[in-house]
């Protein structure tokens, strides 16, 4: 690991992140994913995590949000450890998560699945409604339109607005960016960058890697399921060790 994007590994002493990854081990059934990852995510802060195709990256979106294997180590998300806990529970401490893949249900309209990120409440929140329209108004515009038959964009747009019907101070994404058309790839992350803006904390893993750590406030790079990197985005990317093995030079 170069001296250099490893100096912001941890954060300073005596200051807390919003969630602190610690030594994880996770994986999936027997198969071990994951070996001491670390990882921070302060309030407000944008982070990414990139790296090689199985380097685990998903994988710690997924343990953060309890869909592995919890192996050892610790997440812990505003002072309370989360590793152990469901999805469901999860949700209610205030962490929406947008998966890379299946992430809206096709045959609801888009008002139904904005409705389905706020099936743990009671009732629908309207003002979480109106809100979503107000970031994403083609949603309003097909409201009653299948899920299904929107263009892919539109429909990384419904993923991102269901999780956030219920106002996450942590989203968390998995390959925001795939799929999706060259020439839409730029607006969905000005999109992003809007949500972090508003407030709202965000860990997103990426497969465009240049252009996510150009926007981020910290990277994190994994390889075979461990930490590589670690440093502000600037860093990472004028790292010379970085480039050459992981963002082709």
């Amino acid at each position: 690991m170069s001296q250099q994007a490893s100096r912001e590994a941890s954060l300073p002493d005596g200051e807390s992140g919003l969630l602190a990854v610690r030594d994880l081990d996770a994986g999936y059934g027997d198969l071990q994913v994951l070996s001491g990852v670390d990882l921070d995510v302060r309030d407000g802060e944008h982070v990414t995590v990139v790296g090689p195709n199985g380097a685990g990256k998903s994988t710690v979106m997924k343990s953060v949000f309890g869909l592995t294997t919890y192996m050892g180590g610790s997440i812990t998300f505003a002072g309370e450890a989360i590793h152990e806990r469901k999805p469901e529970e999860i949700i209610h401490e205030g962490i929406g998560y947008v998966p890379q893949n299946e992430n809206v249900f096709a045959g609801l309209s888009v008002r139904e699945n904005l409705e389905m990120g706020a099936y743990v409440l009671d009732e629908v929140p309207e003002d979480s409604l109106r809100a979503v329209y107000d970031r994403f108004p083609i949603l309003e515009e097909r409201d009653d339109q299948k899920a299904g038959s929107l263009s892919g964009g539109q429909q990384q747009m419904l993923a991102m607005g269901r999780a956030l019907m219920l106002d996450p101070d942590l989203l968390l994404l998995d390959e925001p960016s795939a799929g999706l058309a060259p020439d839409l790839v730029d607006e969905m992350f000005d999109r992003i960058d809007r949500i972090n803006d508003d407030g709202t904390a965000v860990l997103m893993v990426e497969q465009n890697a240049k252009e996510a750590l150009r926007r981020c406030d910290r990277g994190y790079v994994l390889a075979n399921g461990q930490n590589s990197y670690m440093d502000d985005g600037d860093a990472l990317l004028a790292d010379d060790e970085v480039r050459q093995q992981f963002l082709g030079g």
